[in-house]
């Protein structure tokens, strides 16, 4: 998927929840990143740790209805799993993390977006939203 990136469920819930200090950031991020043409992928257990999170369940399922239309949302499968067991037994990393990057790399994204200082790398590009004031990933 040429000029996909992979958005992290703290971005998502930066963007959805008013009340987060990283709120408007994350408006901004998304302007940039769709005027830019870019298009977003997450996973779909993020749809259940979304609801499960955020305080305003209502924008949460109007997200979903949204980004079902706009956003791929993919599934880890079989194989992601494996890689991420495989990357976790050798790193020591967050296991969730790890299952995000691999699901990234997995299909094609060329960028992971996260607010996470310490999220795993797997090889893909890690950018926060300081690196959208220096430039879009490339």
């Amino acid at each position: 998927m040429a000029n996909s990136i992979f958005i992290d469920t703290n971005i998502v819930l930066d963007f959805l929840e008013g009340y987060r200090s990283d709120h408007d950031r994350a408006v901004a991020l998304f302007d940039r990143l769709l005027g830019d043409g870019y298009r977003f992928v997450i996973s779909e257990d993020m749809l259940s740790t979304l609801y499960y999170i955020a305080r305003n369940k209502e924008k949460v399922l109007d997200f979903i209805v949204y980004a079902r239309r706009a956003w791929e949302i993919v599934p880890f499968g079989g194989t992601v799993i494996d890689e991420a067991v495989s990357f976790a037994r050798g790193h020591n990393t967050d296991f969730e993390d790890t299952l995000q990057c691999m699901t990234a790399k997995h299909y094609g994204c060329t960028s992971i977006v996260t607010s996470d200082r310490t999220f795993v790398d797997c090889g893909i590009r890690i950018v926060d939203y300081t690196t959208f004031t220096q430039g879009a990933p490339s």
